[in-house]
């Protein structure tokens, strides 16, 4: 029997699109948009220290404006990143369904600006009865670390657990610890496969 569902965030309760940001900043920037690319999410890729914590947000904006040569207000600037995310209603409704009769969870890389904008502000962010972000615990997924963070805020059993991701690699990375994985290709996909597991919606 199943009793907890851990959720990622990204492209499972809201999609999201960086070549906005990306798009956004170039225009206050000397450099393309290939370069500012490169920067922020390859080399030195700024956007992963940011995630496991190793930059603050100030340090993150700091730096994107110093070495993409970005001429922006630090409130401009968050306003672009954070303006990405596109919520999937079908997933909040799912998260309603499931609370008066499992454990919920949400487990996702991310940063402190994204947190603050956008995952704490959602309706159904008080349903979560444990949280396990990135940039707070200073490690990403695939790392086991994050998987063992998430079961033990739930205090459950990672046999009795099931945890939804749309990257395959991170759905992997929980079952290789025992944790029923689903990997979301859409809403319902998914459905069939929570019912697979026995998962009452």
């Amino acid at each position: 029997m199943m009793q907890a569902i851990i959720f990622d965030y990204g492209n499972v309760i809201a999609t999201l699109d960086n070549s906005l940001f990306l798009q956004r900043i170039a225009q206050h920037s000397t450099l393309p948009i290939e370069e500012i690319k490169r920067v922020i999410y390859h080399e030195p890729n700024l956007s992963r220290q940011y995630e496991t914590g190793q930059i603050s947000s100030d340090g993150f904006y700091e730096q994107v404006v110093d070495l993409c040569r970005v001429s922006m207000s630090k409130s401009d600037f968050r306003q672009a990143f954070t303006n990405i995310f596109t919520t999937i209603q079908p997933t909040l409704q799912l998260i309603k369904k499931l609370k008066p009769h499992y454990k919920l969870a949400l487990l996702s890389n991310t940063n402190e600006w994204d947190y603050q904008a956008e995952i704490e502000t959602m309706d159904v962010f008080p349903l979560f009865d444990a949280i396990t972000a990135s940039y707070q615990i200073g490690a990403m997924k695939p790392d086991e670390r994050v998987y063992r963070d998430v079961l033990q805020q739930l205090a459950v059993p990672p046999e009795v657990c099931v945890y939804v991701d749309d990257i395959k690699d991170y759905v992997e990375a929980a079952e290789r610890i025992g944790i029923h994985g689903i990997h979301y290709t859409s809403h319902e996909s998914l459905l069939n496969s929570l019912r697979a597991l026995g998962v009452e919606i």
